[in-house]
């Protein structure tokens, strides 16, 4: 059987996507994605992609905020190496204009579950986290476990 090796895209719909396109280009930024433009379907969309994976936006379909607790979407978390990469993530988000909190230890999630926290223009929330133990012995000592 294939193994699933990761994520290749994430699509996300926007009520505005011009506003959202200055959200994401200052966030993708940041972290050194790269951007294009294309139509699908008559709709256009804005891809920002990274030599891992790519995050998409397009219009919407519909009203209304985006509710984290309702069925789909809870949160988005993209991953740095350290908690040193994820102090100055946080520092370059702000720096940009992005509302991220302080990083802080979430010691309820991991024992070095450090993260920073913001949200998009339709309040999909978005993190930012360091590549913890427990995921590095996950993908290194997979066979073994």
């Amino acid at each position: 059987m294939p193994e699933i090796i990761g994520i290749d895209h994430i699509y996300i719909a926007v009520s505005d996507l011009r506003a959202s396109e200055k959200f994401y280009d200052r966030v993708m930024n940041v972290f050194g994605f790269r951007k294009n433009a294309f139509e699908l379907g008559g709709d256009p969309h804005i891809q920002y992609f990274n030599r891992h994976f790519g995050l998409v936006i397009r219009p919407a379909c519909g009203d209304g905020q985006h509710n984290p607790y309702a069925p789909g979407l809870h949160h988005l978390c993209l991953r740095v190496d350290s908690a040193e990469d994820v102090a100055e993530a946080a520092s370059a988000l702000r720096e940009a204009g992005i509302l991220a909190t302080e990083p802080a230890l979430y010691t309820q999630y991991a024992p070095d579950y450090r993260a920073t926290f913001f949200v998009d223009p339709d309040g999909v929330r978005l993190e930012i986290t360091n590549y913890r133990e427990e995921r590095r012995a996950r993908h290194d000592r997979w066979v073994d476990l």
